[in-house]
């Protein structure tokens, strides 16, 4: 499968909790490369506008993520009150959107690890969502990849499968008054912790559809230098840091298409486990036993980048990216999006990291 880059502060308290943290920071600190201390903390949406006394409980909550908080969610579980279809559960927005992920998780492990489903839902997800800028009228995290001829654009190849599976799963369960929006960025979270070593990133649902097609030209390419893409984050609320936090999702990551001749060639050679293999491994530049895109090693070795890049790649480089990737995926699934203060949390009913 194809996997086109993905790509593309303030430190919380909780972030110190993560074994090795506070030797990592330290290190950091050291050498003037304080990078968890440079994630975006732009507002999003109608919280830009909200003040602070009409905010919700939700709302409060959303606004501390995204100027920093940590998003990656505790080990909170859910116990459904009755089966999908009874009174108790179609009452209950949490009780519906834990089938959905009971559903969801069975189709992206198996013995290895991660599947090819996975690895598709998360890279769908980006892509639902990163049709947005703060230059857009609309576009983002608005299900319109799937409402839409999104999918037959050229960035888009190779999401035909996670497209019509989603697609499936969307059939079943819109009766119970969910939306295709929520769906795919459910699914990319579900991905995400579905794979061994992944995060357990907060999540919301109540985002509404959009059945237009998405702004032209917002996705970026394995082609592309790394200040190209950088730039192109930026106009999306996203730092250079976060933008090297994202990247880092290619550590799942197959291709098809950037190279046909060498079809199903890893970007790592752990590409069922969510490691950091990624990072070290791109700096390496063994593009023989891995497939290195050229925008990856543009980043890796681009002054504004490397440094952040590295770290992640260093001996405590899993206590750095898990929190920085949660928190700018966090960000990317709620691009576009203008209900904020309205969303309903329903990170109880993801799995739990393995």
């Amino acid at each position: 499968m194809k996997i086109t880059t993905l790509l593309h502060g303030l430190v919380a308290p909780q972030v110190l909790a993560y074994p090795g943290m506070g030797r990592a920071l330290a290190e950091i600190q050291a050498r003037g490369d304080f990078a968890l201390g440079r994630r975006s903390t732009e507002l999003l949406g109608d919280l830009k506008t909200t003040s602070d006394k009409d905010l919700t409980p939700v709302g409060s909550n959303i606004k501390s993520i995204l100027q920093g908080g940590s998003a990656i969610a505790d080990s909170s579980t859910y116990k459904p009150p009755g089966d999908l279809t009874s009174d108790a559960c179609k009452k209950s927005t949490l009780c519906v959107w834990y089938y959905i992920v009971q559903d969801l998780k069975g189709s992206f492990t198996n013995n290895n690890g991660c599947t090819s489903l996975a690895r598709g839902a998360i890279r769908q997800g980006f892509h639902d969502a990163a049709t947005w800028d703060k230059n857009s009228a609309y576009g983002g995290a608005d299900g319109s990849l799937l409402l839409s001829d999104e999918l037959s654009r050229s960035e888009n190849l190779a999401l035909d499968d996670i497209g019509s599976q989603t697609k499936t799963w969307y059939d079943k369960y819109k009766g119970y008054g969910i939306s295709m929006a929520d769906l795919i960025q459910t699914a990319a979270v579900t991905a995400t912790v579905s794979c061994p070593g992944g995060p357990r990133i907060k999540l919301f649902v109540g985002r509404k559809d959009d059945s237009r097609a998405g702004p032209t030209n917002l996705l970026p390419f394995q082609f592309q230098d790394a200040q190209a893409i950088i730039d192109l984050f930026a106009a999306k609320t996203f730092t250079s840091n976060d933008l090297v936090a994202l990247i880092g999702a290619h550590s799942v990551s197959t291709q098809r298409l950037a190279d046909p001749s060498r079809a199903g060639a890893s970007q790592d050679t752990t590409p069922s486990v969510w490691d950091m293999n990624f990072y070290s491994q791109t700096i390496a530049g063994d593009n023989k036993t891995i497939l290195i895109f050229h925008s990856d090693k543009s980043i890796s070795s681009y002054s504004a980048t490397q440094d952040q890049f590295k770290s992640f790649a260093g001996s405590n480089g899993k206590s750095l990216w898990s929190p920085a990737y949660s928190q700018a995926y966090f960000r990317m699934s709620l691009l576009g999006v203008n209900n904020l203060n309205n969303l309903t949390e329903i990170t109880q009913v993801l799995p739990l990291s393995q």
